[in-house]
């Protein structure tokens, strides 16, 4: 959740930030409605003070003035309860529902606004016509879509072969790199309770977009949803800070939006395999923690000998939770387009808010809310797309970088 206090300390400013990121987002309706709870929650302490007041009178003796001032008062009091029931209800919904307060000097706009920040080597030659991973399938059959539909429907995968090493291998480089960069693995559970999503801001925003079971769990969109809620409902000390987490986890989503023909194969389907970055830090600290992320993330791509580039995402592109992302967009030669394999965002102090994730300076500090953060590093499925794509010989063939192959060979 949004920082009220900043709303109501500069609100101009905040609403502005806001439409921002969310044009149809309604932030007045927000704004007035804090306006009517704050409003009636005053009228209802009067009337809880009269009410004690007459009580005091009475004790020198109750009349029937009294005594009808107070049943008055009585009714009166019940009935503004109610009204800041139903109130707050409709608040909070509103509230959960209003997106992260984005950075300012993020870019306006969506998609096509996104700023190029870096780039990292360069479209690699081919002296063919590259062919997309779907087409490389038909030879190297490393991939199952048909098993995988008949026994869970469209748009899951069942990897065979190579690609089952090429899995493994991936996720032990990423976990290797991720804890060099100081980031401590965790396994975490897939499935959820509905409060988790919560406090991680995929509900109610997302309501629709990942599965639920019959026993009221859900199973994780991403383990961002797994790590936010490791720490909720605690105060934390300073010397504990940051926090850093590496997980792989299956991801689970709906994409209730469907799939276009660009996404077709790997490059996007109901259970993936990723390997997720989280910290917990400072306030002070989130922006230069973010670019250590990025850095982690950046780091196998290079070693994989990959092109990518890094992109600020613009204000309507960024995610709910997040006040600043930078994608990492890896280039698909058969499919002769970018496509993201890293999101790295700073989510200040949204999720926190939500999780109730606090810090104390020292044994005397109020608590305050920590910063949290969290980067794709990286999802497997479009990695692997990349790597074939990339790595493909004239024959069909795919040639993997020396790192790989050895990493390959140690699994069994």
């Amino acid at each position: 959740m949004i920082d009220l206090n900043l709303l109501r300390k500069d609100t101009q400013k905040i609403k502005n930030l806001i439409l921002k990121k969310e044009p149809s987002f309604e932030i007045d309706k927000l704004i007035e409605q804090d306006k009517k709870v704050r409003s009636l929650l005053t009228e209802i302490e009067n009337l809880r003070k009269q009410k004690n007041d007459l009580a005091q009178k009475g004790k020198q003796g109750v009349t029937q003035e009294l005594r009808e001032q107070s049943i008055e008062i009585g009714k009166s009091l019940k009935t503004k309860e109610k009204e800041l029931q139903d109130l707050e209800s409709e608040f909070k919904k509103l509230l959960l529902s209003c997106p992260n307060i984005p950075q300012e000097d993020i870019p306006e706009g969506n998609k096509e606004s996104n700023k190029v920040v870096s780039t990292f080597g360069s479209k690699k030659e081919f002296d063919f016509e590259p062919k997309n991973h779907v087409q490389l399938n038909e030879k190297l059959e490393w991939f199952d879509f048909d098993a995988a539909t008949v026994m869970s429907g469209s748009n899951f995968v069942l990897y065979k072969k190579d690609a089952v090493k090429l899995i493994y291998a991936l996720t032990n480089l990423m976990i290797k790199n991720n804890v060099s960069y100081g980031f401590e693995p965790v396994l975490p559970p897939f499935l959820v309770k509905e409060q988790s999503l919560i406090n991680s801001g995929n509900l109610p925003k997302f309501e629709g977009d990942f599965y639920k079971t019959q026993d009221d769990l859900c199973l994780i969109p991403t383990a961002e949803v797994s790590l936010t809620n490791m720490h909720a409902k605690q105060i934390l000390n300073a010397d504990q800070l940051p926090i850093r987490y590496a997980s792989w986890t299956s991801c689970f989503r709906r994409e209730a939006g469907g799939y276009g023909a660009s996404d077709r194969g790997l490059i996007r389907i109901h259970q993936f395999e990723k390997v997720e970055i989280y910290s917990i830090c400072k306030p002070q600290d989130s922006n230069e923690e973010l670019v250590k992320m990025i850095k982690a993330a950046e780091n196998l791509l290079q070693k994989l000998g990959l092109h990518y580039r890094v992109s600020m995402l613009a204000a309507q592109d960024c995610s709910f939770a997040s006040s600043k992302t930078y994608d990492i967009e890896v280039w698909l030669p058969g499919q002769k387009e970018y496509y993201e394999v890293s999101s790295c965002s700073n989510c200040t102090d949204f999720q926190s808010r939500r999780a109730k994730i606090r810090y104390r300076k020292d044994s005397d500090s109020k608590p305050e809310l920590v910063h949290t953060l969290n980067a794709s590093s990286l999802a497997l499925p479009r990695l692997m797309v990349a790597l074939m794509e990339t790595y493909q010989q004239k024959d069909g063939t795919i040639k993997l970088p020396d790192i790989l192959k050895e990493a390959m060979n140690n699994l069994w």
